[in-house]
């Protein structure tokens, strides 16, 4: 019988079927959908409807298919959440988290209190986009959110209240709001109080694994379907896509490429300390008594919103012909910092990057394979500095590094990052977050017997592409120069 995984990024879902046939994973694909968040006047918000009706497609798929599914499990992006009234309605669509209405929201909350304490109590890194200071934007704004809002759901905890009616709160998503403290497991109740936060309004935290309820007798009804069992999984797809990593040593480091890059290892108890804490890495909550010790780094996303640029400009170019005509680009002759804030909101990224190379000093690439060109080496070199960086905080020293996720596709990336890192990068599977999703279903439901089982089934059953680094002398220099430009201090 199969399990089921609703995996949803950030511009787009799908619904995947999942099954083990003599320790092998199949997975299949059943439906994909758009997600795109709408601009209402200043705002920025999530079609959460639209993303709860696409799931109801998927389901009608699978019984049209004649699927047996005996589960179900949703893994999304962090940080972004929902508010229920006390009639237990949604109050208002969920802002997206490059809305601009938490701008300066970070730096308030740190006049309030120091960046060390609130480190020392949440573990995590600092971006302005956060949880604790979108909710503190909203109550500096007075919002109708806070003042009536009874119940704070993430976005896989809103869609599952959707299904089953039922109110949970997961772990790996709860830590990534800065509000949940890691050595006391459990919500930061005096950290809500100082910052006007209602801690009413978060409820117990459920562990990856658990069974959280069925979907409910009148959705069965609307859809004609059986009622079935959803399960928490490591409800952030990152969480998930480190499940899914098929290492088979403890010690590993990992990438997950997609929209954002997500670079760092699995440790068994948060790192919290002042060189984290200067390095601004994070302890997002794992599966299995882990954390993840990890840094954000912008990723795919500098690629993605320059593409919707030129297509605006009438130029439309497929990923592929944008890869090719960065190929055809001269090498490592400008970079960018991708962490800077130039590159955090949508708008006009050829423009930005350009921008950002005049101010250092750069003579700023033109022609769309020099920007992408420009970007990926960029991204390359970048994963090296934080790779060193979580060796170095960590330490462990790594002999190379595994790449999960969609952007393993881009060949040119993964050789960049091996030629960068001076290591083998292990390319695979490129349906991490919806693997891990399935695999949480599976060794909840005892057809797996622990994580450490589960991948290598992984590795079992999905291609691993291994790329070798080439030219060390040449990225060994070019490493220099980007730290130089970009100012990011040599390791």
């Amino acid at each position: 019988m199969s399990v089921l995984a609703f995996d949803l990024g950030a511009s787009s879902g799908r619904l995947v079927r999942g099954r083990l046939n003599d320790k092998k994973m199949e997975v299949e694909e059943v439906h994909r959908f758009a997600n795109d968040p709408v601009q209402v006047g200043n705002r920025l918000q999530w079609d959460i409807l639209r993303l709860f009706h696409e799931m109801k497609q998927g389901l009608l798929k699978v019984k049209h298919q004649n699927i047996e599914a005996k589960s179900l499990a949703i893994d999304s992006w962090a940080v972004d959440f929902g508010m229920i009234g006390s009639h237990g309605e949604l109050l208002s669509n969920p802002y997206h988290y490059r809305d601009r209405h938490t701008d300066g929201a970070m730096e308030a909350v740190l006049d309030e209190m120091s960046s060390a304490e609130l480190f020392g109590r949440t573990g995590i890194q600092f971006l302005p986009f956060n949880t604790i200071y979108q909710l503190y934007a909203l109550r500096q704004a007075n919002s109708p959110l806070v003042r009536e809002g009874k119940h704070f759901l993430m976005i896989p905890d809103l869609l599952r209240y959707f299904l089953s009616g039922e109110m949970h709160n997961e772990f790996t998503n709860a830590t990534t709001t800065q509000l949940y403290n890691p050595l006391e497991g459990k919500w930061d109740q005096s950290l809500m109080r100082r910052l006007g936060i209602e801690s009413s309004w978060f409820g117990n935290v459920a562990q990856p694994g658990t069974h959280v309820g069925r979907i409910t007798s009148s959705l069965s009804d609307e859809l004609g379907i059986k009622p079935m069992s959803i399960f928490t999984t490591a409800e952030h797809d990152t969480g998930s896509a480190v499940i899914a990593v098929p290492a088979m040593e403890k010690s590993f480091a990992y990438l997950i490429c997609g929209t954002w890059s997500l670079l760092g290892t699995e440790v068994q108890q948060p790192v919290i300390n002042d060189m984290a804490l200067k390095l601004n890495f994070t302890n997002e909550g794992g599966a299995y008594g882990t954390f993840r010790l990890l840094k954000n780094i912008m990723g795919l996303w500098i690629l993605q919103e320059s593409r919707r640029a030129w297509e605006r400009e009438g130029n439309s170019y497929s990923f592929p012909e944008l890869v090719q005509l960065a190929h055809q680009a001269p090498a490592l002759t400008t970079f960018i910092d991708p962490d800077d804030p130039l590159f955090l909101h949508p708008g006009d990224m050829p423009g930005h990057i350009r921008k950002y190379c005049v101010q250092t000093g750069q003579q700023p690439p033109e022609q769309p394979g020099a920007i992408v060109r420009c970007i990926l080496e960029s991204l390359a070199l970048k994963y090296r500095y934080v790779l060193e960086l979580t060796e170095r905080l960590s330490a462990q020293s790594f002999n190379g590094l595994h790449m999960v996720g969609g952007g393993i596709h881009n060949t040119l990336l993964c050789q960049w990052t091996a030629n960068a890192i001076g290591k083998p990068v292990w390319a695979g599977p490129a349906e991490g977050s919806a693997i891990g999703n399935l695999t949480t279903q599976w060794i909840a439901q005892g057809d797996l017997s622990d994580v450490w089982e589960a991948r290598q089934v992984i590795r079992d059953s999905f291609p691993i592409v291994i790329y070798e680094p080439e030219q060390s002398d040449v990225w060994e220099e070019a490493h220099g120069r980007f730290c130089q430009v970009t100012g990011l201090a040599q390791i």
